[in-house]
């Protein structure tokens, strides 16, 4: 079996985390992929030297017409038994009249025209498969594949490299610094928390206007803004709670990686959290832009030690049974097994 797998999104978040994390384990499997990814992505260097092939070329021309024709001179030169694209602007470079499969992956609620050029689509989620389906993608080609988080074996971030108080509370996000994400809301009920410290780890537009929000709020020396990070195990592991309060948000990597590192979890009730997390049980649910009931959701999760053992174990078995990157990665093994062997 051999994949040409195609990601080219121009920044980091989470999709772009996880389709390189999903294309190290099929390496590891024995899988054979081409890899057509930006020289200046942040992970390049590390499928590179994990012995992957990389395509840089295929992107580096400005224009996406020329990124197409590059495509199509690397899928005819590899002849691969399939095409994987991850979200829509690779999905935007498949040229017309190939003869293998072609997976367009939404991380989100695309647009499924923008995946014209698709023969098979998997979802992220199942309400983003039942989407798929409702805007005309056919039932026996919309198919449904978690994500996994990769927890690596790192210690707890030290909390003075953060010039943060051993004793105090710490309350985690790990996300863009975006409208979407909902930090204002973060930073506002961190305002209502007396003496707990915030850690945002993430880069986006917004920096200056958080920042400026946590000065007007008062917040400057309780909120370390820490760029974008990858030690977000070590993270997680030295915070009390992690924090997910977005406005918008179709799945939420987050989740499995507080899960998979016993960190007690609450979000806003945006798609995803909605759908994955059992309040009260695995973590804590709060409605959208609601700063009080983050706050006070905030409040319990750090000072409840009941609820706070509760939240851990029961988080923990929700990732065992469905979301370890070994369950994952067999289900897309199958996957593409079924793909070359043309039972669907």
């Amino acid at each position: 079996m051999k994949i040409v797998t195609v990601m080219a999104g121009r920044q980091s978040g989470g999709a772009e985390t996880y389709s390189t994390d999903v294309m190290l384990q099929l390496h590891a499997t024995g899988v054979a992929q081409v890899v057509v990814m930006a020289r200046h992505a942040p992970r390049f260097q590390e499928l590179q030297a994990a012995g992957m092939r990389m395509a840089p070329e295929v992107l580096d021309a400005p224009f996406s017409w020329l990124n197409k024709r590059a495509l199509r001179s690397l899928v005819e030169k590899e002849k691969p038994d399939i095409l994987h694209t991850w979200m829509r602007r690779a999905a935007s470079l498949v040229p017309g009249g190939l003869s293998q499969p072609v997976i367009g992956w939404f991380g989100g609620y695309y647009e499924p025209r923008h995946f014209h050029r698709c023969t098979h689509f998997v979802g992220v989620t199942e309400d983003i498969v039942a989407h798929m389906k409702r805007n005309g993608v056919p039932a026996n080609r919309a198919f449904y594949i978690p994500t996994f988080p990769t927890i690596l074996d790192q210690p707890p971030t030290p909390r003075a490299a953060l010039d943060t108080p051993e004793g105090a509370k710490v309350f985690l996000t790990l996300s863009r610094l975006h409208e979407k994400k909902g930090l204002d809301t973060f930073l506002r009920a961190l305002a209502k928390t007396p003496g707990a410290f915030g850690w945002i780890a993430g880069d986006g537009p917004l920096e200056g206007e958080l920042k400026a929000l946590a000065h007007t709020l008062g917040l400057t020396d309780r909120v370390r803004f820490l760029g974008w990070r990858n030690d977000r195990a070590a993270l997680l592991r030295a915070a009390d709670v992690c924090v997910l309060p977005s406005r918008y948000e179709p799945f939420g990597t987050v989740i499995l990686e507080a899960w998979a590192a016993g960190v007690p979890f609450i979000a806003a009730r945006s798609a995803g959290p909605e759908a994955t997390v059992r309040d009260g049980v695995d973590g804590l649910l709060v409605p959208i832009d609601d700063v009080d009931a983050l706050a006070a959701a905030m409040q319990r999760a750090s000072s409840d030690a009941t609820l706070r053992q509760q939240l851990v174990a029961e988080g923990r078995a929700s990732y065992e049974r469905s979301f370890t990157p070994e369950a994952v990665t067999r289900q897309w093994l199958q996957f593409y097994g079924d793909l070359v062997a043309r039972r669907i």
